[in-house]
């Protein structure tokens, strides 16, 4: 893959293949593939090359941070209305205003104070975006997510105090660790939760992550190219 981000004319060879690997890994999983959700995550992406994907037929996105998708999605969606966004990276709470307003999806729900400041502000805008917790599954001390022995009492925070409903788990496992022992971890979790939605995989491991259940993959490099 060149070190140049993808030009516009690429992404939908890049979007194809990508959805073909999609594919193969659901049917060797024994999976529908449309049982897989691809969010194409447009970190430092502007807003043309995005187009070029949307052109290409793809609907859901995802970004890392909410003052860059203020810059590039409002426009985006008032022209593509149809478009699912997704939002990936961590939450600061004095951010949820504008992440609630934004995204349709936040995947990194981690801390009673972000889950109390999303429930303050649903109750105020009547916005109810889909909510997913993020797991720390390495227990990383620089990472944002619970703890995997903390994610139950967690979930259970979020939807009985705080009245939120938690659709999924979603986690970014150690970089120089074997990935699918986290995906395993995850699978387990959501499933003694009775949660559907495992957001987990990436450009480089995301058939592994669909023989574990992903429900969503983030792939973001595999489509427009490595990031400066």
């Amino acid at each position: 893959m060149s070190s140049a981000q993808a030009i516009p004319s690429d992404i939908p060879a890049r979007l194809l293949l990508v959805r073909q690997e999609i594919a193969f890994a659901a049917e060797a999983a024994g999976r529908d593939a449309g049982s897989v959700k691809l969010v194409a995550v447009t970190k430092t992406v502007p807003a043309e090359v995005i187009e070029g994907a949307i052109d290409a037929g793809q609907r859901v996105f995802g970004e890392n941070r909410v003052q860059e998708a203020q810059a590039k999605w409002p426009g985006l969606k008032e022209h593509h209305p149809d478009i699912e966004l997704h939002l990936v990276g961590p939450l600061q709470s004095n951010k949820v205003r504008e992440a609630v307003a934004l995204f349709d999806v936040i995947e990194t729900v981690d801390r009673p104070k972000l889950a109390r400041a999303i429930a303050e502000e649903i109750a105020r805008s009547g916005k109810r975006p889909h909510l997913l917790v993020q797991v720390n599954t390495g227990e990383e001390t620089q990472k944002a997510g619970v703890a995997p022995g903390e994610t139950a009492d967690f979930v259970v925070l979020c939807r009985d105090t705080f009245g939120l409903t938690v659709e999924g788990l979603m986690c970014i496992p150690p970089f120089d660790e074997e990935p699918a022992m986290h995906f395993a971890l995850l699978a387990k979790l959501a499933e003694q939760l009775k949660l559907k939605e495992l957001s987990m995989g990436m450009s480089g491991d995301f058939a592994r992550a669909i023989s574990f259940g992903a429900t969503y993959v983030r792939i973001g490099s595999a489509i427009f190219g490595q990031r400066a």
